[in-house]
């Protein structure tokens, strides 16, 4: 892929976002609480949609929570399905039956 993708953490807005080409092309809504973020939503404009970006976010997305040391409650079935696709994750999930709903 030859577009210029970025991802960045929004704390204020509480959502990890991805930019193609400048333009916001996806977001990933987090619920911050203590060592736990729970991946509450996420959503790529359907413009942008096959090309992938979606793993971007969830890859960023986790990564940062290794890095932080956070827990992870993947609320959202994207980052659900991602973690399951992916066990070098699944050491960052942690228990859901106490995480906050969207």
């Amino acid at each position: 892929m030859a577009d210029d993708i970025k991802v960045a953490d929004n704390p204020q807005a509480a959502r990890f976002e991805l930019h193609l080409d400048g333009k916001l092309a996806g977001i990933a809504g987090y619920v911050l609480d203590g060592g736990t973020i729970t991946l509450t939503h996420t959503e790529v404009e359907p413009e942008y949609q096959g090309r992938g970006l979606a793993s971007h976010l969830a890859r960023f997305a986790l990564d940062s929570a290794r890095e932080a040391g956070l827990k992870v409650i993947p609320r959202c079935p994207y980052m659900a399905r991602y973690v399951a696709r992916h066990p070098e994750y699944a050491d960052l999930v942690t228990d859901t039956s106490s995480a906050p709903r969207d």
